[in-house]
């Protein structure tokens, strides 16, 4: 993982376990130092080689923050949940 002020990078897999479902998100590490809030914030993140623009980082209720990845976004990468995905989220300003 490589931090930034505004930037963090880091692999992880796809799926986070919400209440016993899994759901086609990444977790973002460290992410409530990173941002300085457990609120849901807006986001910059590349996926592999798909930029996503102004997206939200949700809560995962478990004291992080997660960003969706939704089928078409999926598609793209060829990709589903447990493949293994390279993401870059920048801070909005």
């Amino acid at each position: 993982m490589s931090e930034g002020a505004n930037r963090i990078s880091f692999e992880t897999r796809i799926g986070v376990d919400i209440k016993g479902e899994m759901w086609n998100c990444v977790e973002i590490p460290d992410s409530v130092e990173f941002f300085g809030t457990g609120r849901s914030v807006r986001v910059d993140a590349v996926v592999d080689a798909v930029a996503l623009e102004n997206v939200g980082a949700m809560v995962t209720g478990t004291g992080g923050h997660m960003l969706s990845l939704s089928a078409k976004v999926r598609k793209s990468l060829g990709k589903e949940i447990g493949d293994t995905v390279q993401v870059t989220v920048t801070k909005r300003q």
